[in-house]
């Protein structure tokens, strides 16, 4: 696929398989809306039980082509050694300033893994960073609109969103591009991949019935949602 130069909406995951997880119904809602929405990786996600380098990428390769994604990069930090430091933050502004997404999505800002919580905290100082005059980064300064953060938490935590996104349509989608990830939710634990899949499907129904719908994505937002017009909630 042709890569755009700008992006609407640019989801940030510490590893492969996190924007999938927490938002692939909204991945392909969005792109079947016309919007332009990519994917930028922190990590390579390796060392794993039962992946490798080659492994991640071609799982990878195979969820952005299900999912469609016409752009997905890499910025090649270490996983299980992700900090926001200096430069990881600038590295990451320079991608927002680059892109110009006007949303940006990063995992829930409360998590076990100390990799998303990292995560998030990078997101959020680059997206300042990104805006600064008189800086070292590249680019022309670029602020992007809004930070929306996805659930995919290795915490048992009840989330309380800002917002459930209806993926009813998208479903089947989300949970092919999930299944591409066969190192990490096949490989080596037979077993349990029906349950795993079972609960993936069952949270999505439960945020589905909570808006009225087959299935559903959570949302959280740190700032207030404007809305213009009370008809167009459901």
């Amino acid at each position: 696929m042709e890569k755009p130069d700008l992006l609407d909406m640019l989801v940030v995951a510490p590893h492969p398989d996190d924007a999938e997880l927490g938002m692939g119904g909204a991945i392909r809602k969005m792109l079947q809306l016309g919007w332009q929405v990519g994917i930028l990786d922190l990590t390579d996600g390796e060392p794993t039980p039962h992946g490798s380098l080659e492994i991640r990428a071609a799982e990878t390769e195979a969820a952005t082509r299900i999912l469609q994604v016409p752009w997905r990069e890499n910025l090649g930090l270490r996983n299980r050694f992700l900090e926001p430091t200096l430069e990881a933050r600038a590295r990451l502004a320079n991608v927002f300033r680059r892109v110009r997404p006007r949303w940006i999505f990063a995992p829930y800002w409360e998590d076990a893994h100390p990799d998303h919580v990292a995560a998030t905290q990078m997101v959020e100082a680059a997206r300042f960073w990104a805006k600064l005059s008189k800086s070292d980064l590249e680019g022309e300064r670029y602020h992007p609109e809004r930070i929306f953060y996805y659930y995919c938490v290795h915490l048992k935590h009840v989330a309380q969103p800002a917002f459930v996104l209806d993926i009813s349509e998208q479903w089947s989608a989300k949970a092919e591009s999930i299944a591409a990830y066969k190192s990490q939710f096949t490989t080596g634990r037979e077993e349990l991949v029906t349950s795993f899949h079972d609960r993936v499907r069952d949270e999505a129904a439960y945020w589905g019935k909570m808006i009225g719908t087959e299935y559903g994505e959570p949302f959280a937002s740190r700032e207030p949602i404007a809305v213009s017009d009370l008809t167009r909630l459901m």
